[in-house]
């Protein structure tokens, strides 16, 4: 399995997103990491170029319902609409049901232990 970890919009803080890359090259996973302030177009382009399994959305801003549809337009665009995306980070329980409509396969708020997270990624198609 091959898995994109991506850090959409404005938002400057990694942190989390680093310690879930991390934690799925440890279990394994190979991991790329787009860095921050990736714009979706840029983040579809780079999943379909390492030609991955898994996009995994790391969102701080508030913005993950927006982020997350471009992307997943984006990907369905461009031929690539079997990539799965997960998305984590400040994700209010009242937008899981709405990422999830718009075809986000699993989504992590601030919280969620990396052993959940990491058997999530391993257990998606590959």
């Amino acid at each position: 399995m091959k898995v994109l970890i991506a850090k959409p919009g404005l938002d400057g803080h990694d942190r989390g997103a680093k310690v879930v890359a991390q934690a799925l090259r440890d279990a394994g996973v190979e991991v790329v990491y787009t860095g921050l302030k990736r714009t979706p177009d840029e983040i579809v382009q780079a999943a379909i170029q390492e030609d991955v399994d898994v996009v995994g959305l790391s969102v701080l801003s508030g913005a993950h319902l927006l982020l997350a549809r471009r992307v997943l337009d984006g990907l369905r665009d461009n031929g690539a609409g079997d990539i799965a995306v997960i998305v984590g980070g400040t994700i209010p329980p009242r937008d899981v049901d709405e990422l999830r409509a718009l075809g986000v396969r699993r989504v992590f708020p601030m919280g969620t232990q990396l052993p959940e997270i990491v058997k999530a990624f391993k257990e998606l198609p590959g």
